[in-house]
């Protein structure tokens, strides 16, 4: 087991948080990361095999984006029919009619894709700053939340079509950092564990995550039914280190963690990535 003293320096207890991206920034991210998704898809074929979404093609994955585009602006537009879960694509049809096609035909469906991005960009734009909507991830205002959160479910969803139609790029640093902050401090910053979903863990273990190229650290304690923010003062039985990037797409399981080091228990990120993964119910 080592320290944070040991493996990144004294004052890692006052490393602040990861500077936040303005609302518009995250916006325009969804814009541009959702052309660069597109381009990827035409690429083709439709039944490309996805590796960060296992079991799905290419044309799952676009309809999965649409679909999830679609539902965010409903929220955040406050039109009818929209609720945080997603479990009737029904409920999609009463706010956005003209859009909530399952499915157009292949020939259309990445046109189709283009047009729903269209849309929840011009729904995040018009958004008043004190939107007042529900939310599921922690964050500065709901605005920010939505905003943030399509532009990682977008950017994501690009590096899969890339991975799938040919060669993946990877994420601006400040970007990939944000990231992995909401993933841990916004979906994993204090989860409990519901009965039959526990974490094969005998105690409780602290992991430290750290993006060499813009400083950010993270800590997270694992139990078995419990997930949450760990103190960056206490010992850790493992430290993750790699670009912010690297981490992004390794914390989202992507990738095979080839360009990452771990320092201790390396079983942690392993069990990590088979016991922690973020999944929708149509994902």
């Amino acid at each position: 087991m080592t320290t944070p003293a040991e493996s990144v320096g004294d004052s890692v207890a006052e490393i602040p948080e990861t500077t936040p991206i303005p609302v518009a920034e995250h916006i325009a991210v969804v814009a541009a990361e959702g052309r660069k998704f597109a381009e990827a898809a035409r690429r083709g074929p439709w039944d490309a095999q996805v590796s960060g979404c296992p079991g799905w093609d290419l044309r799952e994955l676009v309809r999965h984006l649409s679909e999830i585009h679609l539902w965010a602006a409903a929220n955040v537009a406050q039109r009818p029919g929209a609720k945080l879960d997603l479990d009737d694509r029904a409920e999609l049809i009463e706010p956005w009619p003209d859009l909530a096609l399952f499915w157009p035909e292949d020939d259309d469906l990445i046109d189709h894709y283009l047009r729903t991005n269209a849309n929840l960009v011009r729904v995040l734009e018009s958004a008043p700053p004190d939107l007042d909507v529900p939310t599921f991830v922690p964050a500065p205002s709901p605005l920010a939340m939505w905003a943030r959160r399509q532009a990682h479910e977008t950017s994501v969803h690009r590096f899969d079509a890339e991975s799938a139609t040919g060669s993946a790029t990877g994420f601006d640093p400040e970007f990939a950092a944000d990231g992995v902050s909401e993933l841990l401090y916004g979906f994993y910053e204090d989860v409990s564990r519901p009965e039959g979903r526990e974490i094969p863990l005998d105690g409780d273990a602290t992991m430290h995550f750290h993006a060499g190229d813009t400083d950010d650290h993270w800590f997270l304690t694992i139990g078995r039914r419990s997930i949450r923010r760990a103190d960056a003062s206490q010992p850790v039985d493992l430290t993750v280190t790699g670009t912010a990037s690297d981490l992004y797409l390794s914390l989202w399981n992507r990738g095979d963690d080839s360009t990452i080091s771990a320092a201790g228990d390396r079983q942690l990120l392993d069990t990590w990535h088979t016991y922690t993964g973020l999944r929708w119910d149509l994902a």
